[in-house]
């Protein structure tokens, strides 16, 4: 009795090793903030500017992860450690601010958000945790909640403090995550440490009554792309088209990190 006993809680702490080892995998240690959805309007619309974009219920990483977080990652995927990742999917600036494969540098602090990080890197990360990189149209949609508001995007106070974090020099130390309190949907960092990367950068300019449409207008790309724009005050999402239309899917930047976003239906455990 006593035998079938021990056989029994040795049983049950191997499949809770189990279940707690597959967590961990699904679960990386950042937690999550529901987004409850909403209407999401792009920079650039039509013609009439009337484009507008139904966002789902999803749920987004409330920090971006983090050099540590990363680490974890690349020492369970060597193939994406800076001495053995392919020039095809990262330039020669991948996580340079690292000493090496698994050590951070000395400017990259374990909680600060991992930087130098390409677009692949990033959805690569996202994937083996059961998650994706958050799409333009919700990244936008977070962004745009001001500590109070759901969309503080009129509010002058909440458009200078951005307008004001994009015209500081890059800190050479990027400061840890969490510091300077969450925003509605309870989200830290969207602005103030890092930009970031989404799934679809590469197709920021909407031009039809499709997201998907590739038909791009030549004036957006001259001076009068701002009179067709959905809201020409907007600065900060100016500055922001801007930024994802210089990139391309293997480039690296000392200001460029990211962080997950995944579906409503898959939230794990």
């Amino acid at each position: 009795m006593k035998r079938t006993t021990k056989n029994i809680l040795l049983l049950l702490l191997f499949c809770i090793n189990v279940l707690y080892s597959q967590s961990d995998k699904i679960n990386p240690p950042n937690e999550m903030a529901m987004i409850s959805g909403g209407l999401y309007t792009p920079l650039y619309g039509d013609k009439n500017n009337d484009v507008k974009i139904k966002v789902a219920p999803f749920y987004i990483d409330k920090y971006p992860v983090t050099n540590a977080q990363f680490l974890e990652f690349v020492k369970a995927n060597p193939r994406w450690q800076k001495s053995n990742v392919k020039k095809l999917f990262a330039d020669k600036n991948y996580l340079s601010q690292w000493k090496n494969d698994l050590e951070l540098g000395k400017n990259a602090l374990p909680n600060s958000p991992v930087t130098n990080i390409s677009w692949f890197a990033a959805k690569a990360y996202s994937e083996y945790y059961g998650k994706r990189l958050p799409s333009v149209s919700e990244w936008e949609l977070v962004a745009k909640s001001s500590l109070t508001l759901a969309d503080g995007s009129k509010d002058p106070n909440f458009i200078k403090q951005i307008l004001e974090w994009y015209s500081r020099p890059m800190q050479e130390v990027i400061p840890a995550i969490g510091k300077r309190g969450k925003n509605y949907w309870g989200v830290y960092d969207i602005h103030g440490l890092v930009w970031e990367w989404t799934s679809d950068f590469f197709s920021s300019l909407v031009t039809g009554e499709s997201r998907g449409d590739s038909g791009l207008e030549r004036n957006l790309f001259c001076g009068s792309g701002s009179v067709n724009a959905s809201d020409f005050k907007n600065y900060p999402a100016f500055m922001r088209f801007a930024f994802r239309s210089s990139l391309k899917a293997n480039y690296t930047t000392n200001n460029l990190g990211f962080r997950c976003a995944k579906d409503l239906n898959k939230k794990g455990n």
